[in-house]
C-alpha cells in the first residue's frame, strides 16, 4: 500500500506557488496539483461560452456539469474541461480577470474542492497548491507552506511572465489588479485565502526561485524524509 503524502502551498497571487510547487514535485518524486488551474478552466469555460462570471447561478450550474481532468501522462499535467485541453488558455488576460469572480462562488468551490480530495485519494502522493488546500481542502496534510511576497514584486513577476510569452504587459496594472484581487480572495465567505495555523510561512519577496525550491526541500525532507524513502 502506498504510503500517503500530501504537500500543500498556499498563498495569493504571483508568490511563485505554481512553479515552485511543479519543481518541488519533480525533486522529489512526487505528482503536482495545480488547484489554481481548475478555476481557471471554469473561467475560460465560462467566456468561452458566453456566461458572465459575475452570474453566480450560471457558473455554478456550469461548474456542476463539468467534466474536469487532468492529463497525468503530460508534465506538468494538462488540464481538460469535458475532453478540452485548455491548457493554453489559462493564463489569458480575460480568465485572469474572471477567475477571481468564479473562485468566490460558493457552489463552485464546493464542486471543486471535493473533485481535489477525490484526486488526493487517486494520487495520495502529492504537491499541491492554491489558497486553501492547507486549511480547507487537506487540512491533515503531513506539511504546510505559505509562500507570500510584496504584492510589487508579484506584480513584476507576473508582468516578466506576460512579456516571456511575447505579450505586452502594465505592470501598474496588474498591480492594482492583485491587490484588488488580495482582498476579495481573503474576505470571501468559503475557503478565503489564510494561513493555516500549522504552515511556514516563507515570504519569496528577496529570494529567487531556486533559492525557495532548495528552503523547500530541505524543510520538506527534515519533516518527512522517511515517508519521502518509502516511496514505492
Amino acid at each position: 500500500m502506498v504510503e500517503p503524502l500530501i504537500i500543500t502551498l498556499d498563498g495569493p497571487a504571483g508568490s511563485g506557488k505554481s512553479t515552485v510547487s511543479r519543481r518541488l514535485a519533480e525533486q522529489l518524486g512526487l505528482e503536482f496539483l495545480d488547484t489554481g488551474a481548475m478555476y481557471r478552466g471554469i473561467a475560460a469555460a465560462c467566456l468561452d461560452l458566453g456566461i458572465d462570471s459575475a452570474d453566480t447561478q450560471a457558473v455554478a450550474e456550469l461548474a456542476g456539469h463539468c467534466r474536469i481532468e487532468f492529463n497525468w501522462q503530460a508534465e506538468p499535467p494538462n488540464l481538460l474541461i469535458n475532453g478540452r485541453d485548455v491548457t493554453d488558455r489559462l493564463r489569458d488576460a480575460d480568465v485572469s480577470a474572471a477567475v477571481s469572480d468564479v473562485a468566490a462562488i460558493g457552489a463552485v468551490r464546493d464542486v471543486l474542492v471535493q473533485e481535489q480530495r477525490r484526486i488526493g485519494t487517486l494520487h495520495p502522493r502529492l504537491v499541491t497548491e492554491g489558497r486553501d488546500q492547507g486549511s480547507v481542502v487537506f487540512p491533515g496534510a503531513q506539511v504546510k507552506f505559505f509562500l507570500d511576497a510584496d504584492p510589487a514584486v508579484r506584480a513584476r513577476r507576473r508582468a516578466d511572465q506576460i512579456r516571456q510569452s511575447g505579450r505586452d504587459a502594465d505592470e501598474a496594472e496588474i498591480l492594482r489588479k492583485i491587490l484588488t484581487r488580495d482582498e476579495r480572495d481573503a474576505s470571501r465567505k468559503d475557503g478565503p485565502l489564510i494561513k493555516p495555523d500549522d504552515a511556514e510561512v516563507v515570504d519569496t519577496s528577496d529570494l529567487t526561485l531556486d533559492q525557495v525550491l532548495a528552503l523547500l526541500e530541505q524543510r520538506v525532507r527534515e519533516r518527512v524524509g522517511a515517508a519521502l524513502e518509502s516511496a514505492p
